[in-house]
């Protein structure tokens, strides 16, 4: 599985993660497409982001690379934790915590503001309707912070409060909250 950063320090920089990762990253395209919407909503430079269900840590080496101050990524499989950490080493990013936890007991438990959480969980995922929920009770997000979950073609979180739009880049879905 061969991913890349697009952009930033590291620009051009690979990624290759193990192919016994129980993962399905962001493709190159819907990445540069996500980013293309971040820069028109976030200045990226010195931002607080959460990486939430962050697999092989691509989408937060990208934001590393961008200039993110912090980015906390988290997921609850040991294999993707270790691959993100080592990986994060390797590039010298030492603005990247992981940590290995099932993000909604995570989400429960935590305090602190971010600029940016960004959300992958896996397609089928039948709870992933009720994280924009959690997220804003919490008051994770602050006052211009951006909350985007990616999601398949099946869930529709149109719905949900704070949603404010989708977009669609083939079979990667992203939904936008503020």
């Amino acid at each position: 599985m061969h991913l890349r950063i697009i952009s930033g320090t590291h620009r051009g920089r690979r990624i290759v993660a193990p192919k016994s990762l129980p993962v399905r990253p962001t493709t190159d395209y819907a990445k540069e497409s996500l980013f293309n919407i971040l820069n028109n909503q976030l200045d990226l430079d010195g931002i607080q982001a959460l990486d939430l269900f962050s697999g092989t840590g691509n989408i937060s080496f990208e934001l590393a690379s961008r200039g993110a101050a912090s980015v906390v990524a988290v997921d609850m499989n040991p294999k993707c934790c270790s691959f993100a950490k080592e990986q994060a080493i390797e590039f010298g990013f030492e603005n990247i915590r992981t940590i290995k936890s099932n993000v909604f007991p995570f989400l429960k438990g935590m305090g602190g503001k971010y600029n940016l959480i960004f959300a992958d969980p896996p397609y089928d995922l039948e709870t992933t309707n009720t994280l924009p929920g959690i997220i804003f009770e919490k008051g994770l997000l602050t006052e211009d912070g951006v909350l985007i979950i990616e999601h398949g073609r099946e869930t529709d979180l149109s719905l949900c409060d704070h949603f404010v739009e989708k977009r669609t880049y083939g079979n990667v879905n992203f939904s936008i909250f503020r």
